[in-house]
């Protein structure tokens, strides 16, 4: 593999597909990319080699040539059409070497308004509604500046899906293609975690039927039931707690440890916590949070160890997510001799397989540690159009055993390839269908999309025996139940893979397989708090001081839960772009000869992945990103800045790009003049100064204006979006027109936009499938696999098929 990428980008890929066991040669311009300035760099960059080249030489492009020449997988991440400019686009190079996986991560795609944008994560999360959707984050400022990589990890993934599906479509063609994903489209993954896609689009077509409603009131009141069952408190000793209570059963045992058990049978509390009336709302919110703080952490920890129903995080700050004992009792952080850094503790593999794992050891590499010259050349086909229009991942089956929203999402992602997914739900449907109680199906229709469902008691024998029956004529089970529930039910690996051995098995489990943690309820916001997510948004977990009032408590709790996820951006979409890189990684193992293996994927793991910027430390390591003054962004070049009719936000952080800036703000601001602004380091020192003399200057004019300024001297600064990104994504002039959506049939929403594949490829294609009713192709499912009408019929009267 040739990565030519600068940065985290396109690291993270090729530092995935080096852990298992990937050549990667990282190219570097004179100086070295800006990764090496980051404290994720030797995770990123660990077992690569550094090869030097300065692509604006014609030497620097014949070296890169060179090796794309003998490589399987290209990867870059300019802006759209300067690699060709460079000549180092997908056509001449695909003319030597027609086996080459090219691939792009761009900004924003190449199509639409935005295309040209330069694709800063910070410009991506503020046009897309990111930085909007953390707003409780800062109540009563603009919105907060988000730190966690939410877009570039996500097209990151995406790209390894791209990769991993056109190197297995090579197994058979022998050719290479383009794969394209971008920013802007792979961030939409976390978008219908909390069913914001189609609650948007059902209270836009039936206003007077539905309404959009918030998690909590502008005066703090809780309107959603979600925020008692996944309650954030303080205990007695001051440590904030993250519970994960949203299943009826789970909610029980959480009220009975809290001494509120009386409250489940009161006729006051009918219904709790689904709760109509205010007050009453506000009475259980202060009775939660007093009855949290009257145990200590090691008291709360005695209650966990006694009944496994209820759990809660700690919030985990830096280095200490590192530390969670889940991950050193599976093994899953690392230590690596860095030769510039020492020891360097990091994450391990994103997944794990039994059969062909991930050997992750060499440390990264020092600058321009290696030539260009001496590697071997792979054996490419011979020059021919390949087949056009095919599904990467045609003829490929998956059955799917998961629940919500992680593992179920991750291989919907799959079937957008091609693959055939089969899922299995109980009778009454999956749960996530209710998620909106006043609208059902509008919870999991993203998460349907494309699959065939088939209901069953999973009770049963009868269940077990048709699932068995399936097993044998599928290439890969997804599997996400809770610890120990998929042994009592016959559908474990071992039994299924006894069956048929050439089965790639995942699990998907929120924290992993065995203990401490493995049977412990967990959801997304769990993994906001243990995987550092909301201490890295809001720059700490705040005061762990137990002598504040229940009134701070409150707002505290408010804070770090609104940091933790948010309607666009979640742990749930990144564990859901893992379990797809994952299962794409098993099958193409497979394909070439790996056979039938265990696939262990985890929602920790690869949170503490997206998280690496915050969590890893080393001797005299750079610090964090943070969100900086009034959480408006980490300096004055890259910051949110008020306008005069909302925010704008301004990404200029590169060197070069200061005079470029300079002229574009030479009207309303005199940079050039002020001599402390002159050099970089000058820039820093008064970086106070520079940001007050910006933020009077971004006053004069509206956001919408400043976008079309500042785009005019190609420097990057875009209105913030605060208002349903939906809105803009299912419009003509930007969802259309980049090509982010497209139109299906669903039996319950009609015609509609759906968000599109988030990868695209120059020869196959991909699909999107609507999403479907429960138990809709029982019949035709069980018929394929032998059962004849009359047996049908006798299930169905038996209760064991819907």
């Amino acid at each position: 593999m040739v990565d030519l990428s600068p940065d985290a980008l396109g690291a993270q890929v090729s530092m995935v597909l080096a852990d298992f066991g990937a050549d990667v040669i990282w190219v570097e311009r004179p100086g070295g990319g800006r990764l090496r300035r980051q404290r994720s760099f030797p995770f990123l960059a660990r077992g690569k080699h550094s090869v030097i080249a300065d692509l604006k030489e014609p030497v620097g492009r014949n070296q890169v040539i060179d090796l794309a020449a003998q490589a399987d997988v290209l990867i870059e991440t300019f802006r759209p059409g300067v690699a060709d400019r460079l000549g180092l686009g997908y056509a001449p190079l695909r003319e030597m070497n027609p086996a080459l996986v090219y691939t792009s991560i761009t900004g924003f795609g190449r199509r639409g308004p935005w295309a040209s944008l330069k694709g800063y994560e910070g410009v991506v999360s503020a046009l897309l509604g990111i930085f909007g959707s953390f707003e409780g984050m800062n109540p009563s400022g603009p919105p907060p500046f988000v730190s966690v990589p939410w877009c570039s990890f996500a097209a990151s993934q995406a790209a390894l899906h791209g990769i991993l599906a056109a190197l297995f479509e090579r197994e058979s063609s022998g050719l290479g293609q383009w794969v394209e994903a971008n920013m802007a489209q792979a961030v939409t993954i976390h978008e219908g975690a909390s069913s914001a896609w189609y609650s948007y689009l059902v209270s836009s077509r039936w206003p007077d039927a539905f309404t959009l409603a918030p998690m909590v009131s502008k005066d703090g009141v809780p309107l959603s039931h979600f925020i008692f069952r996944l309650l954030v408190g303080q205990t007695r000793d001051g440590r904030w707690l993250q519970f994960a209570q949203n299943r009826p059963r789970l909610f029980e045992a959480f009220m009975v440890a809290l001494g509120l058990e009386w409250m489940l049978t009161d006729p006051k509390w009918k219904g709790i916590p689904l709760l109509e009336d205010e007050d009453l709302r506000v009475e259980l919110w202060d009775r939660m949070l007093t009855a949290v703080r009257e145990r200590s952490l090691p008291e709360w920890e005695s209650v966990f160890a006694a009944n496994h129903d209820v759990y809660a995080e700690c919030y985990r700050s830096g280095a200490e997510v590192l530390d969670h004992p889940q991950l050193a009792a599976e093994n899953l952080i690392i230590e690596i001799q860095d030769p510039e850094r020492g020891v360097v503790r990091q994450p391990g593999p994103m997944f794990r397989l039994s059969t062909t794992p991930a050997v992750p050891g060499r440390p990264a590499p020092v600058l321009g540690g290696h030539t260009a010259a001496g590697w071997a050349s792979r054996t490419g086909p011979t020059v021919g159009p390949g087949p056009e229009g095919a599904l990467p991942l045609a003829g490929i089956t998956v059955l799917e055993l998961a629940m919500q929203y992680a593992a179920p999402m991750g291989v919907t992602l799959l079937a957008d390839l091609g693959a055939r997914v089969i899922k299995v739900e109980p009778l009454d449907g999956e749960a996530i269908r209710r998620q909106v109680p006043q609208f059902p199906e509008a919870g999991g229709a993203k998460v349907m999309q494309g699959k065939e469902s088939i209901a069953l008691d999973l009770k049963t024998p009868e269940a077990a025996e048709i699932i068995h029956r399936l097993v044998d004529r599928v290439d890969a089970v997804v599997e996400g139940f809770r610890q120990g529930a998929a042994e009592r039910i016959s559908v474990d690996e071992a039994t299924l893979r006894a069956i048929n051995p050439e089965l790639i098995y995942l699990t998907a489990r929120g924290y992993g397989t065995g203990e401490p943690c493995g049977d412990r309820p967990a959801f997304a916001p769990t993994f906001g708090a243990a995987g550092g997510i909301a201490t890295a948004q809001l720059g700490g977990p705040g005061p762990e001081d137990p002598s504040i009032g229940i009134s701070e408590v409150s707002t505290r709790s408010a804070l770090l839960r609104s940091a933790s996820a948010s309607k666009y951006a979640s742990a749930d979409g990144i564990a859901s772009l893992g379990v797809a890189t994952g299962l794409l990684m098993g099958l193409l193992a497979r394909r070439r000869g790996a056979g039938g293996q265990h696939v262990a994927c985890s929602m920790l793991q690869s949170t503490v992945h997206a998280m690496a910027e915050s969590v890893i430390e080393f001797r005299d390591s750079p610090g964090a990103t943070d969100p900086g003054f009034e959480m408006r962004g980490p300096h004055a070049l890259y910051r949110v800045y008020d306008a005069s009719d909302g925010w704008v936000f301004l990404a200029a952080p590169q060197r070069e790009e200061w005079d470029v800036l300079a002229a574009a703000m030479e009207e309303y601001a005199d940079l050039r003049g002020d001599e402390r602004f002159r050099t970089p380091e000058g820039r820093a020192d008064h970086d106070g100064a520079l940001g007050e003399l910006l933020a009077g200057a971004f006053r004069r004019r509206t956001a919408t204006e400043w976008q079309a300024v500042l785009a005019a001297h190609d420097i990057a600064g875009v209105a913030v979006t605060t208002g349903p990104v939906e809105a803009l994504l299912m419009s003509d002039e930007i969802g259309r027109a980049s090509g982010y959506i497209t139109d299906v049939d669903h039996p319950i929403f009609d015609r509609h936009p759906r968000l599109a594949p988030i990868v695209a490829f120059s020869r196959s294609t991909t699909q999107a499938g609507a999403g479907g009713l429960c138990g809709d192709s029982t019949e035709s499912v069980l018929g394929e696999i032998g059962y004849p009408p009359d047996r049908i019929a006798e299930l169905r009267a038996q209760r064991v098929i819907l």
